[in-house]
This record gives structure tokens, C-alpha cells and sequence, in this order.
């Protein structure tokens, strides 16, 4: 069972060295991560490789807190590499077995403060779960203290002279104190814990500082309740104290929820693998296993709304599946017994049996998820700048706080700890931290959605910038494969019996020609001549010949050749940038008498010519770079609607071409197939792919299109321009909240609790303004072609011989 299977893992509240230490075995180490291995897959001794291993961690608010992490994994021996992210809470450590083992990195986490955890999905929605319910018990206590503080103080506030006794302004400010209490204790409790932990590790982050507000606040009150007389017996601020926790508590609350929607999008989409499965044993029943226990060969069970664990053959049933994630179309695909299923791809009709094929990193979807644990994990440079002015804006904080008490103290001691308080509380890099990590992280997210997956997130800042776009031909503005442009008969033939006469030899190859002629058949009507095709020959370069009989019209049986004009003999019609291809007829002398003639040409997308003007009216010029003849590439660039097109470009000519246009002072991004366009898409400064092209671990684009749909390439372009915005928005309005509320709170015109309020939201609009990014794509262009490009086809890949030089 599941249970048995499943790590061994102690319970939550256990100490976090123990559980650690239960993750040294090597066994457990592909749960949350994977060996650095040429092709990822697991060796005989896992200790003989590195691991790039996943964790999600606890305890941590800030950017301080992540580079706090990473400096503690990068001193430990052995870890070769670590990144942690503020936005998403997680960490990739890159690790050598003989050096370290899991127990040791993550102890040293456990030494800086923070806890970290196996990135595996359910501990992973178990620990967000925990932290989320913890939070609003936090807040619910704080809440509950808040309202009944602010009955007790609402007296003081309205009396008149005279109104209240001292006997009962002392017997207010002692419930007040009782219940506030419980509120420092629990509500405050992890704030508290991290500033003690910040002192003793000599170091600054974000609690800290709201700490020492806190507890002067509270020490303060207390001091003027047990002391009225006493230096600070004037006033009690039990009701700022109370107020400004409850908004912090509830700006955090807030936003954390809202980081599971934005950038826990990408979070999402990693773990959509079941954490178990049905898997038929020896003796025919199925029990539930862990996913990670599956093997080749392996026989499961995939009950509907389950996602498929690996990647395999349906041996019993049928049903649809929804591969939205794996190939951009959200179609729902009918699986029929004895077809594949992908790993990561949604069971949506009925269960079926599956024979495994395929696990673990050797799945097209454990390409996917490599590549967005490692954007997620990337610093974008705009964050990078963010980070290395988080920690001296905390000292400069505390020194601001510092000066602010010793200016006031000689008038008013409590007051002037009131306004060090405000200062304290006030100012928040946090807000200066998640400006640019958590809208890019959320932009990746939607994009990942959509079937684009972002391999560099720092493409999005440069995509944002581009002004020219350039094309490949091949494969990204035409399909892959040819097309039917037209048909000519000879004699009596009509063009539909000719196009079916050929599509019964052709069915029988695999060539690109033979395959362009049988789809143009099938989306004819149905003819009622049936034909019965025997002795049938391919000869390579020559074509096909065979014994063709019309079935039940009682017709002499023809001998008939399907070939290329100039292989057969005859002068093509056409320019050279068409296939044409030659039906004829072997007469008894031996002469060949033609029948038809059908024009192939490359299949241009549908949606092309759209997509080139949306750029164009984005402001984006298009060119069209394209190793293919001269002639042909004119012809589809005249189509698309593409003025500057080059033709019999060599490799090193795109570059050259790539690079004229750099220095000429545009930002180019470059859209190729990923598999011969490797130096161009490295010299652009930034670049798209079409996954299915070449596997993913290779692609060295920035953008990877899952899909065949060009429509992604504009909308991406839209969304990355809509995404620098939104980041220039964050940073402007946090520098600009610090620089306004700072000022008031050193002169003395920002009370505590307002302060607390001005702090939870700063970083809550941050999170909200990233939240727009989670939206649907941009729609392209007007209402007028922005739906066709929505819903461009998608062809499905077939198995051909290349034609033609890319």
C-alpha cells in the first residue's frame, strides 16, 4: 500500500535533524531531485553522481532571508550550488553524495533558523497548509485582542476632563495589558523568535526590526500600567500596539494567499503528478503505491480526473486526456486502447490500464518541470539590485530609529520611543524585495498555462525591449511538412478522382509528398470510387508504382506510377520552389501517359500572416532569415506579409545578419526551431523555440513553445512588455511609500498603528499588482483577428523525411 511505499518521514513537529537524516538513503534522494547524469537518469550507485535537489523552506519572510539561506548552504563542503527564491520559498541546492549528504545541508539551513523540507508534493501542500492555518489562527487571536483593547482605550478617548477616575483609567489599563498578553506571546511569537535568532546569528532581516517595535511598544505600556507615576505613566499605547500587529498579520496573511495564486502558479503546474498510483500486482489486484516506486513494465491503473504518473501504453479501456501543459493545445485528445499517454498529461473520461514505458527524468514531462524549478529559482538583475540593498536598508532603518528617539527624548521620553517604534515598523524592503521577483514569476506562470514554458527569466525584461523579431522559415512560419496548392488533370480524370487515386498509393509511404496528398484527400468529400492497390513498389528518389484497380466497376486493373516530375521524365509547370508531382499511367509500350499533376508547396501556418501584422502594429518589425532557395523563401514571405526576407542563409549568415542588426542598436529576438538555429538563438538577445523540434534539456532558447501555435510568439511579447511594466510600477511605489513615510514618522505625525498599516499594505499592493499578470494572455491586434489567433490549429507532428535545407 501507498503507506508502506511512501518515504519514511517522521511527523511534522519532529526535529528537523531526525527527518533529515532519514533522507540519506539514497532512495530517497529522486523524491525531490535529480542526478546530473548526460541523459537524468538514475545510475546503478547514486553516489557516483551530483544531485540537483529541491527543497521548500520554512521561516522565511524577506530577501534578507534568502541570501541569509544561501550564504549557510554555500559554506557547507560539498554544495556546489545554491539558490533560494523569497517570491516562491524554495531553494535548489546542487550537491555531490561523496562530499555532503541531505542531512548535513539541511542541518546547516536548521543552523541559520529556517527549516527545510523535501520539494515533494505532498509534504510541500502539507507545509503550505500548516503555515496558512497557523497564520490565521495568528490573525484571528490578534483580531479578537485588537477589538476588545480598543473597547477598553475607546473611554480615554472620548472623556472629558473629569470623566474618569484614576481608579478606573488604572483598572482599564490592567485589562488592557491582561489581554493584550496572549496576543504578544502567540500572535507576535514568530516575530520574536526570528529577531532573537537574527541577534544571535549577528545579523539584520526584516523581523527584526518590527521586533524591537513590538516589544518597545509593549514594554513601554506596561512600564506606564505598573507605573503611573513613573517616566512613562503619561499614556499606554496597548491599542496601537494591538492595531498595528492585527493589519501586519493581516497584510501577510493576505499575502501569502495571494503568492499560491501568482507565483505559486508555477508550483502548481511541477506538482501535478499524483503522489500515487494503482499498480496491478502479481496477483492481479491493485494497490496503491508511491509514484517514484514505478518501474518499466509496470501495469497501472488511471482513474478520470487523475494526471497519468508516467509515460506509457494504454493496454484496457479508452478515454480523453487533456495535454494542455505538454503541447499548448487545450483540446481534450482521444486516447484509444494501444495509444501512448504522457506523463503529466489528465485522465478526463473513464478509467484505463496503462502499461508503464517510461519514468522519472526520461519523461517529456520531467523536462518541463526541470526547466521551471530552474527559472523559478533564477534572480532577474532588477532583483538582484533589490537584494544587495536589502540588508544596509535595514541598518540605515535602525540607525533612522535611533536618531529619531534621541531627537524627541529630551521633550518626551514616551513619545519619542513612539516615534522610533513608527520608524521601525514603517519602512519595509520587503515591499523594494518581491517588486520584481514575484511579477515575473507570475508572468512565467501564466505563460507555462498557455504552453510556454520560460527558461531565463531575465528574457522577460529583454523580450520587453525588442523592437525586431526575426523568423526562421521551416518549421516556425510553415509547418512541418508540404501542403496541396493545386491539382491539374489530363483528359476525362476529375481533379477528386485523381487526388483519390493517388492518396490510395501514397497511404502505403511515409514520405512527406505521400503524406501532403493523403491529408488533402481526407478533407475531400468522400468519393464512391473505391480502389484496390496491389504490387506496390517505392523506389527511393524514383517514386511509387502499382497495380491499381477500381473496386466493383469492372474495370481492367492500370499500372500507375506516382513520382516527381523530373524523376519521371517531365518538365515541371511551375517555379522551382514547388514540388510537383506526376500521376501517370504505364501504357503497353512501355511510355508513361500522364493522368494529373499536383502541386506541393510547404504548409504556411494559417495563423502567420496574422501574428506578422500584430507585431507589426505592436510596433515590432518582422524578418525572415531562412537557409531554404531564394525563391521559396520570397514566396511565403510574400504570404505571411514580411518585406525583408534573405534566402540561402548559411548558419553563420544568420548570425552575421543576427548581429548587422545589433549594431545598428536594435534589440532582435530570434524564433527558430530550436534544432539547427542554436547560434542564432544564442547570439539574439533573446530567443523562442518550438519544443517538440528538439528535447527541452537542449533547447537554448530562452521561450519554449510547446505548441505548434505562432500566436504565443506575440502574445508573449505583450505580456513581457505588461510584465516590466508592472515591475516599474512595484519598485516606483515602493521607493516612493518609504520615501513619504519615512520623513513622517521621524517627525513624529505617524502613530504605531498607522505605521503597522502602511507596512502590511505596501507589500500586499505589490502582490496585487503582480496578481493582474495571472490574467489571460494579451489578446492580439482588434477583436477582429484576436480570436483565430486564440484558436489557431495545431497540426500534429508526423514522422517525415526532410525535403528541404532549414
Amino acid at each position: 500500500m501507498f503507506q508502506a511505499d511512501a518515504p519514511v518521514l517522521p511527523p511534522a513537529d519532529a526535529p528537523a535533524a531526525a527527518q533529515a537524516l532519514l533522507l540519506d538513503d539514497p532512495q530517497e534522494w529522486s523524491a525531490f531531485g535529480r542526478p546530473l547524469t548526460p541523459t537524468g537518469s538514475i545510475p546503478q550507485d547514486p553516489a557516483t553522481c551530483g544531485w540537483d535537489s529541491q527543497v521548500v523552506l520554512e521561516g522565511m519572510h524577506c530577501a534578507t532571508c534568502a541570501l541569509t539561506i544561501e550564504d549557510a548552504l554555500r559554506a557547507v563542503p560539498g554544495v556546489q550550488q545554491a539558490d533560494v527564491s523569497a517570491a516562491t520559498r524554495r531553494a535548489r541546492v546542487v550537491w555531490h553524495p561523496g562530499q555532503v549528504l541531505p542531512s548535513q545541508w539541511m542541518a546547516a539551513v536548521h543552523r541559520a533558523g529556517y527549516r527545510a523540507m523535501p520539494a515533494m508534493d505532498a509534504l510541500a501542500r502539507e507545509q503550505r497548509q500548516r503555515e496558512s492555518r497557523r497564520a490565521l489562527w495568528r490573525w484571528l487571536v490578534a483580531g479578537f485582542c485588537m477589538m476588545q483593547v480598543m473597547m477598553y482605550a475607546w473611554p480615554a478617548y472620548v472623556a472629558q476632563p473629569g470623566d474618569l477616575t484614576l481608579e478606573m483609567e488604572q483598572l482599564l489599563r490592567w485589562a488592557s495589558w491582561v489581554i493584550t498578553l496572549p496576543m504578544v506571546v502567540f500572535s507576535c511569537g514568530p516575530f520574536f523568535g526570528s529577531a532573537l535568532r537574527d541577534v544571535r546569528l549577528r545579523r539584520v532581516s526584516m523581523d527584526l526590526p518590527v521586533a524591537l517595535g513590538m516589544a518597545i511598544t509593549f514594554v513601554v505600556s506596561t512600564a506606564g500600567t505598573f507605573e503611573p507615576t513613573g517616566l512613562f505613566g503619561r499614556e499606554v499605547y496597548y491599542d496601537s500596539l494591538t492595531m498595528f500587529v492585527f493589519f501586519l498579520l493581516t497584510g501577510r496573511w493576505l499575502e501569502l494567499r495571494l503568492r499560491d495564486r501568482t507565483a505559486g502558479a508555477l508550483e502548481a503546474v511541477m506538482n501535478r503528478l499524483p503522489d500515487s498510483v494503482e499498480r496491478r500486482g502479481a496477483k492481479g489486484n491493485f494497490t496503491r503505491v508511491a509514484t517514484r516506486r514505478l518501474v518499466p513494465g509496470d501495469t497501472i491503473r488511471v482513474l478520470p480526473g487523475e494526471a497519468f504518473p508516467a509515460d506509457g501504453r494504454i493496454t484496457r479501456g479508452s478515454t480523453q486526456a487533456d495535454e494542455a501543459l505538454l503541447t499548448g493545445e487545450s483540446t481534450p485528445v482521444a486516447r484509444p486502447l494501444g495509444s501512448t499517454v504522457t506523463a503529466g498529461s489528465y485522465n478526463l473520461q473513464s478509467p484505463v490500464e496503462v502499461l508503464v514505458q517510461g519514468t522519472g527524468a526520461q519523461t517529456r514531462f520531467a523536462q518541463i518541470v526541470a526547466l521551471m524549478e530552474s527559472a523559478s529559482l533564477q534572480k532577474p538583475r532588477l532583483a538582484q539590485l533589490a537584494d544587495r540593498i536589502a540588508r544596509p536598508f535595514l541598518v540605515a532603518v535602525l540607525l533612522a530609529a535611533a536618531l529619531a528617539v534621541a531627537w524627541w527624548w529630551p521633550s518626551a521620553p514616551g513619545h519619542a520611543l513612539m516615534v522610533g517604534v513608527a520608524v521601525l515598523i514603517v519602512t519595509c524592503p520587503c515591499a523594494l524585495s518581491l517588486a520584481t521577483p514575484v511579477a515575473m514569476l507570475t508572468a512565467a506562470g501564466t505563460l507555462a498555462r498557455h504552453g510556454v514554458l520560460v527558461r531565463n527569466l531575465q528574457g522577460l525584461e529583454a523580450l520587453a525591449a525588442v523592437d525586431t523579431i526575426v523568423f526562421d522559415k521551416t518549421g516556425t512560419l510553415t509547418r512541418d511538412g508540404m501542403a496541396l496548392s493545386d491539382t491539374r488533370t489530363s483528359g476525362d480524370m476529375a481533379a477528386g478522382e485523381a487526388l483519390a487515386l493517388a492518396a490510395a498509393m501514397a497511404v502505403q509511404s511515409v514520405h512527406p509528398a505521400s503524406r501532403a496528398l493523403v491529408a488533402a484527400a481526407a478533407r475531400m468529400p468522400t468519393s464512391n470510387l473505391q480502389w484496390a492497390v496491389t504490387d506496390l513498389q517505392e523506389d527511393a528518389g524514383l517514386g511509387l508504382t502499382a497495380t491499381v484497380q477500381c473496386v466493383g466497376a469492372g474495370q481492367a486493373t492500370r499500372r500507375l506510377r506516382l513520382g516527381s516530375a523530373l524523376h519521371a521524365g517531365m518538365a515541371p509547370q511551375t517555379a522551382g520552389d514547388v514540388l510537383q508531382v506526376v500521376l501517370s499511367e504505364q501504357r503497353a509500350d512501355g511510355e508513361l501517359q500522364e493522368l494529373a499533376r499536383f502541386d506541393l508547396a510547404e504548409d504556411l501556418r494559417s495563423e502567420a500572416a496574422p501574428v506578422v501584422r500584430a507585431l507589426e502594429q505592436a510596433g515590432v518589425a518582422v524578418q525572415l532569415l531562412s537557409g531554404d532557395r531564394g525563391a521559396a523563401v520570397q514566396r511565403v514571405a510574400a504570404q505571411a506579409g514580411i518585406a525583408h526576407a534573405s534566402g540561402e542563409c548559411t548558419p553563420q549568415g544568420k548570425l552575421a545578419a543576427l548581429q548587422a542588426l545589433q549594431a545598428q542598436g536594435h534589440h532582435v529576438a530570434m524564433v527558430g526551431d530550436g534544432l539547427n538555429d542554436g547560434p542564432v538563438l544564442a547570439g539574439a538577445h533573446v530567443s523562442f523555440a518550438f519544443g517538440r523540434a528538439v528535447p527541452l534539456a537542449q533547447s537554448r532558447a530562452d521561450f519554449v513553445v510547446l505548441g505548434d501555435s505562432l500566436a504565443l510568439v506575440p502574445q508573449t511579447v505583450l505580456l513581457a512588455r505588461r510584465t516590466l511594466r508592472v515591475v516599474r510600477q512595484n519598485l516606483w511605489w515602493a521607493a516612493l511609500y518609504n520615501a513619504l513615510c519615512v520623513p513622517l514618522a521621524v517627525a513624529g505625525w505617524m502613530p504605531a498603528w498607522l505605521a503597522g498599516l502602511g507596512m502590511a499594505l505596501s507589500s500586499l499592493l505589490v502582490v496585487l499588482n503582480a496578481s493582474r499578470l495571472a490574467r489571460e494572455l494579451p489578446a492580439l491586434g482588434g477583436a477582429d483577428h484576436a480570436a483565430p489567433l486564440a484558436q489557431g490549429p495545431v497540426a500534429t507532428p508526423v514522422p517525415t523525411h526532410p525535403l528541404e535545407p532549414a
